[in-house]
Parts: structure tokens; C-alpha cells; sequence
């Protein structure tokens, strides 16, 4: 089975992330399986939603791993015309949920690694596939947990995020985070016998736009990005019941996407201090005024030198002389800091064409990752 028609398959699996994952997880077990590679399977709590790593070579010595991540976005609210989970081939593209983020990858890597699974390969070839990126990188953390017990991990990772085959040695971190406000509710006719709770979060919100001019005037900055600097984002915001009540509740969702520079924790314990500062000033009226903050999740940042050997390695396979970083996260930063492994980001299609209506990779850019894989295979045949 090609790439393409492997694409195809991985199309019609709705894998959406808040749905399971295990049906395409178990066709890629079986294929792989049938094969000859070695297959693990690492379930969540909830046995509908699994990662997947496969080993074809031998299992004494460091390899190659290929990364991917098998959850896609939603659909709905999206003015799709074509069927978003049946690809569809026209003009050159592949269009469908997942072409381009990052289903495209997963059938390359597959279709390779099924090429020479029963090959005398002297390199092992890993896949590390997982679940629930889109959320957080949360699935390929048991993975992590999994490979950091093992007698040998993978020298290098290619994470194969679209980065239209260019290989990219970073991306910044993020941290998302929910304030949650208490205020006191009160009739609105009687609106400053009480304290609300939308106002409170909306004050936060100022110091956090204050934050973020702060730091794209003086921060640290690299220029290597799209946005040079960290960024401070306020992304949901909820609070009250009805206009004439002053709501006691609002909850604001939001999110720090650092640099390498820059340490999210510190920025947080500035954020919290703000908070504390901010709900102090309502206390006269309700003692119990207040921010909370937790953090919903994070994962950090890729920094790879561009020096580094797997920048060279990748190179070599890609023919391309040049680097990139992203602007977006991947599971990169988590195998580089809780594994130690040389990791870098390239993959078929653009980021520009993920989480839009009719989402598309195109031929040309499947057929530079087969190229790209097909070099990495001759690699492992003679030894990296």
C-alpha cells in the first residue's frame, strides 16, 4: 500500500480529538503487524484511544523515529465542499480533515516503514504515533513514560508536522492557563453593592495586554519566527447569567506561547501577583473577591542547534540547505527534554492549509516525504 492510498485510509477514520482513535490505531497495528515490524500499543484510561510504536530492525542499538500525531480538529462551523472525511483529488491536491496535519506524514512514514519491514535494516526505523496532540500533546506522554524505561531510545526524531519539507530545529513553548473570577453577585440596579466578576476579568485582561506590549518593546526577541517574541493571548472569556445581575463568576482561558529565553513560570508568578493585586481592591465590598489561576496544560518549546547532528542528518536526506523555526507547538519539545533525543520538525504540506475548511496537502509534497524517507531507509541499510 502507497502512501497516497494510505492517506486515503487515514482520511475516513473521523479522529477528531475529543472521539477515539483506536480504530486507525489498529489498522496501522495490523498492516504493520502483517509486515513483520514489532508493534506496541499504549492505551489511555479509557482503552479508546491508544499511541503506537513500531520497531523494524534490530532492537540492540539507538534508531530513527518518526513522529506523528494521529487526532485531527473539528469540522463543524467549517464551509467544507468537499467531504471532509473522504480525500479527494483534484488539481494536484489531496484534500480532507488531516491532509496536510498531519495524516499526510503518517501514511509516508507507514507506507516506509512497510517497504522494509522484513529488511536486514543495520539502523532500527521507530514510528511513534500518537493521540490527543491538538490538544495539548497530551497522548505521547505514556509514550515518552514508555521509551524513557527502555534499554535504548531513538537517536533522532523527525517530527513530521507540515513544514513543507524544510526542516525546522524549533518552535516556542505554551502554557495554557484558566483564571477563575469570584465576585459577589447583587442586583444591577444596586451594581456597586457588589462586585463583578466579568470586571475583574477584564481588568486581568489589561494587565495582560500590558504584559504583551511590554514584551514585543523590550523583550528577547528572535527574529527566526514569524512573531519574534513571546506572546500573551487571551483566548475565552465567560461570565454571567442575565444583564440585570451582577455575575459572582467569569472564567477566563489564556495562554503564554514563550521563547526559548523566556520562562513561563516566571511570567505566571507575575500574572498571579497581578491577580492577587487586582481582587484586593474589591475587598472592602466582598472580602471573598478573587483570581485563581491554574494551569490547564504545557509543553515546551524546541530549540535544536542548528549545528547539532540531526540538523546535518536531515539535511542530507531533504537535500535543502536551510532551517526554520515554527510557529507553532509540537511533541518535539517533550521528546527533546524528557528523552534527551535530537529532534527536528519536517513534513509534507503547510500549516497555512491546517484547521481550515477543505484542508489539503499536495502530490508534489507526499512525493518529497517518500523521497525524503526513501533516503532515510538506504541510510538505515548501511548504518547511520
Amino acid at each position: 500500500m502507497n502512501t497516497r492510498e494510505l492517506l486515503g485510509r487515514l482520511i475516513a477514520f473521523d479522529t477528531v480529538s475529543h472521539r477515539p482513535n483506536m480504530p486507525l490505531i489498529v489498522f496501522l497495528r495490523d498492516l504493520l503487524e502483517d509486515a513483520g515490524a514489532d508493534v506496541q500499543l499504549i492505551s489511555d484510561e479509557t482503552g479508546t484511544k491508544a499511541n503506537l510504536y513500531a520497531t523494524i530492525g534490530p532492537h540492540d542499538r539507538p534508531g530513527i523515529a518518526l513522529s506523528g500525531h494521529t487526532d485531527v480538529v473539528p469540522v463543524e462551523g467549517q464551509a467544507w465542499t468537499v467531504p471532509p472525511f473522504e480525500m479527494t483529488e483534484r488539481d494536484g491536491k489531496l484534500f480532507g480533515r488531516g491532509t496536510a496535519d498531519m495524516k499526510g506524514f503518517v501514511a509516508a512514514a507507514t507506507a516506509a516503514a512497510l517497504k522494509v519491514a522484513r529488511t536486514d535494516l543495520q539502523t532500527p526505523l521507530h514510528l511513534a504515533f500518537s493521540h490527543d496532540e491538538e490538544i495539548g500533546c497530551i497522548g505521547v506522554r505514556s509514550l515518552i513514560g514508555m521509551l524513557a524505561k527502555a534499554p535504548f531510545r531513538p537517536r533522532f526524531c523527525i517530527v513530521g508536522e507540515p513544514t513543507s519539507m524544510q526542516v525546522g530545529t524549533g518552535h516556542k513553548g505554551k502554557t495554557a492557563l484558566r483564571a477563575v473570577c469570584t465576585g459577589r453577585e447583587a442586583h444591577s440596579a444596586l451594581a456597586p453593592t457588589g462586585v463583578n466578576a466579568i470586571h475583574l476579568a477584564t481588568d486581568l485582561v489589561a494587565r495582560l495586554r500590558q504584559m504583551q506590549a511590554d514584551i514585543a518593546d523590550r523583550g528577547a526577541s528572535d527574529t527566526a519566527y514569524d512573531i519574534a517574541y513571546t506572546t500573551v493571548h487571551a483566548g475565552i472569556i465567560t461570565g454571567g447569567v442575565q444583564v440585570n445581575i451582577v455575575p459572582n463568576r467569569c472564567v477566563l482561558d489564556f495562554e503564554i506561547r514563550n521563547l526559548a529565553e523566556d520562562d513561563p513560570a516566571a511570567m505566571i508568578a507575575s500574572i498571579s501577583e497581578a491577580a492577587h493585586a487586582i481582587a484586593a481592591q474589591y475587598h472592602d465590598v466582598a472580602p471573598e473577591s478573587g483570581i485563581e489561576i491554574a494551569t490547564l496544560f504545557s509543553y515546551p518549546g524546541l530549540e535544536t542547534p542548528v549545528d547539532a547532528d540531526v540538523v546535518s542528518f536531515v539535511k542530507s536526506l531533504t537535500g535543502g540547505n536551510d532551517t526554520i523555526k515554527l510557529a507553532y507547538g509540537t511533541e518535539g519539545g517533550l521528546f527533546h527534554r524528557d528523552l534527551g533525543i535530537q529532534t527536528v520538525i519536517c513534513g509534507p504540506g503547510s500549516m497555512a492549509q491546517g484547521h481550515k475548511p477543505d484542508e489539503f496537502v499536495t502530490v508534489e509534497q507526499l512525493e518529497r516525504c517518500d523521497a525524503m524517507l526513501d533516503a532515510l531507509i538506504d541510510r538505515l541499510k548501511g548504518g547511520v
